[in-house]
């Protein structure tokens, strides 16, 4: 199953996400804040579908906090929750300027 963003959306807004210790210790190291997660979903978008994983699909989604700083989290859904997995800044060596694209290597 595919993720849609409108219900990625809908159910950030409505609170219902899940924080696993990795995630929660993923944003201390890397500085990212609670308010550019949610801003990464409320205005971003899904570069990538993982309908496959278990024991929900998830998807990697960009945002962009600032006009410069593009943020990559990966969350899962099962309908009921959002599922907040891992974030990160995308490293400019492995990402196009889109930071959509992956360097071919």
């Amino acid at each position: 199953m595919e993720l849609d963003i409108e219900n990625l959306r809908k159910l950030c807004a409505d609170d219902k996400i899940r924080w696993s210790r990795h995630a929660l210790k993923r944003f201390r190291e890397r500085r990212i804040s609670i308010d550019d997660f949610e801003k990464c979903i409320m205005s971003g978008k899904i570069i990538r579908q993982y309908p496959d994983d278990r024991p929900a699909p998830s998807c990697l989604m960009l945002g962009w906090i600032t006009s410069a700083t593009a943020l990559h989290i990966v969350v899962g859904c099962d309908n009921e929750y959002l599922y907040a997995i891992t974030a990160n800044y995308p490293d400019t060596d492995e990402w196009e300027s889109d930071m959509e694209t992956r360097k071919e290597k």
